[in-house]
């Protein structure tokens, strides 16, 4: 392979390198701007370079960041890598993405690629559904949905989908027109049962407001909308028409001091602005589920 002439300070060039590609470089690009061998092995030795994956290095840096893990994983993977599954769902802010977790990447098929610490699949992607993400390509938000199905419940599914539905990156018609695209694919299943839920595909932020959820659906309670703002505030269950609120209180959310005055104003302000709040807790929710639906039931007809 030719190579540029040798850089009077390699060190600018690998810098330069590193700034457009989140902290992390490969052999092969440093070897095509003149660095050699020699110049790359002294700096892994003197610790301005650090292997990540074979060839592939963080620059001037001991902790990586989550950008440099996944720009990472595509340099080692080489051509036609993309980012996809929870690596994707992590860059479009749909699902939080551990850093000790391996960088997700898709393949072309054929390619017989194999790096320890990435988690490799192999797909064939077509261009509609490649994407570029701080400057990373990607897989576009309705594939990675159906690219995670096969791997999530039904109710981390539905969370799923109802994120990037309320961030408009990907709504039932872009979700159903996957569906026809991929009629095969793991996932097809899960993804069609989550869009034809009764009311849709709803936000939650906890397992207890999951449980109300559940309950609300097999008890036919509608009129809902979950995690709504009104007046400033953001209520977990809102049925806006009859100014009626639901907030699943657990115990140690509102614990500290802080959070009690905050709890108070909040409450408070809604209730100046016209709007009635019924508390519930988690505990209600695990041994009374009966008497919560009664209550709320009552709740609703006053409150209509």
């Amino acid at each position: 392979m030719r190579t540029e002439s040798r850089p009077r300070c390699p060190d600018l060039v690998i810098a330069a390198l590193a700034r457009r590609q989140h902290g992390v470089v490969a052999r092969r690009d440093l070897l095509q701007r003149g660095i050699t061998s020699r110049q790359i092995k002294l700096r892994l030795r003197n610790g301005r370079l650090h292997e990540i994956h074979r060839g592939v290095y963080l620059v001037g840096h001991v902790v990586i960041t989550e950008h440099g893990r996944d720009m990472a994983a595509l340099l080692a993977c080489g051509a036609g890598a993309t980012l996809s599954h929870r690596s994707a769902a992590s860059l479009w802010q749909l699902l939080p993405y551990p850093a000790s977790a391996r960088a997700c990447v898709t393949l072309p098929p054929g390619r017989s690629v194999a790096r320890p610490g990435i988690e490799i699949h192999r797909a064939a992607i077509p261009g509609s559904d490649l994407r570029r993400r701080a400057r990373m390509p990607l897989t576009s938000p309705p594939r990675t949905v159906l690219d995670l199905a096969a791997e999530l419940d039904l109710g981390d599914l539905e969370r799923l989908v109802a994120e990037a539905n309320y961030r408009r990156l990907a709504g039932d018609a872009e979700l159903r027109e996957q569906l026809e695209r991929n009629p095969g694919k793991r996932g097809t299943t899960a993804v069609r049962k989550v869009l034809d839920l009764v009311g849709g595909p709803r936000r939650t932020r906890s397992h207890a407001e999951r449980q109300m959820l559940n309950l609300l659906r097999r008890a036919g309670v509608a009129g809902y909308e979950t995690n709504a703002r009104i007046h400033g505030f953001e209520v977990d269950l809102l049925w806006r028409e009859r100014s009626f609120a639901v907030e699943i209180d657990g115990y140690r959310a509102h614990s500290g001091r802080l959070a009690f005055e905050r709890d108070r104003l909040k409450m408070a302000t809604l209730k100046a602005r016209g709007l009635e709040v019924m508390p519930i807790t988690p505990r209600q929710l695990r041994d009374d589920p009966e008497g919560v639906v009664a209550r709320l039931r009552t709740a609703l007809e006053l409150a209509a």
